[in-house]
């Protein structure tokens, strides 16, 4: 198929930043001048996503919303990064992305899928507030029926290890609500985690991932860029999971390990006596 030439081609834009010699602008503030030594790393971050400075309250739930991202453990992905750091340690960033390919919809990537089931209930965040109209309790009912009618997970609700409550979504929601930042998002995610816990007669609270999708909802960002907040938060867990690997190696023991247990039942057994 050949290129159509008769159109004229679209202008390249960004509107992020650009450079001279002596000039790097970003977000329409000086960085050296106005950025540099003014800005923390969640104010600066929260600019460059949304084209506008925070304030002090979203600064807050933000800054909450990457720490809680940042660490969880030996997980699938910090195992993934310490594994390939051990076959590759002349290559940090490998290791990290090997460990960032693995945030998906069971882990970390969930806050997305969250996000995303809470806009569409309720319509994305604008000046008015989210769906003023809408009966989140009958909501809820749809949402939990919906899923378990797809046999689907719900987003955000329920964890196999914390029960009956993840500690860090109290803990969230506490930070939203001094901060003037918990409304129907916030109201609704528990709502769901009610009904579905009444549905499947199971422990299903509101785990991190579901109360930062309702967090991101309530500061307005699209869930779309929802998942990429994890990735950044978690690029930092994963580079001190790969310092500690460095420092104190347990990748190739995990390796061996496995390997013994996955295959000794392959192994003839000893006739010694």
């Amino acid at each position: 198929m050949s290129a159509d030439t008769s159109r004229a081609p679209r202008p390249i834009r960004s509107d992020i930043a650009w450079s001279t010699s002596d000039r790097i602008t970003v977000r329409g503030l000086d960085l050296p001048g106005e950025i540099l030594g003014h800005l923390s790393l969640p104010e600066f971050a929260f600019l460059q996503l949304t084209g506008r400075r925070p304030t002090a309250d979203e600064v807050r739930v933000y800054d909450a919303v990457l720490i809680t991202l940042v660490e969880h453990g030996l997980t699938p992905s910090a195992l993934a990064a310490r594994l390939t750091y051990a076959g590759a340690p002349e290559s940090l960033q490998a290791a990290v992305a090997a460990g960032l390919c693995g945030l998906g919809s069971r882990f970390v990537g969930s806050t997305e899928g969250a996000a995303k089931m809470l806009t569409e209930a309720l319509g994305p965040k604008t000046d008015a507030g989210p769906g003023p109209d809408t009966d989140l309790a009958a909501a809820a009912t749809r949402i939990v029926a919906g899923f378990t009618e797809r046999r689907e997970p719900i987003p955000g609700i329920g964890h196999p290890l914390h029960k009956p409550v993840d500690p860090r979504a109290p803990r969230l929601f506490e930070i939203a609500e001094e901060c003037g930042l918990s409304g129907r998002y916030v109201e609704l995610v528990q709502l769901v985690a009610a009904e579905a816990e009444r549905v499947s007669g199971k422990q299903l609270p509101v785990n991190a991932t579901g109360a930062i999708g309702a967090l991101t909802c309530e500061l307005g960002l699209p869930s779309v860029m929802v998942r990429g907040l994890g990735v950044m938060a978690r690029a930092i867990g994963l580079v001190g999971h790969l310092l500690e690997e460095h420092n104190n190696p347990m990748a190739v023991e995990v390796w061996q390990r496995a390997e013994n247990e996955a295959s000794a039942h392959l192994r003839p057994r000893s006739t010694a006596v």
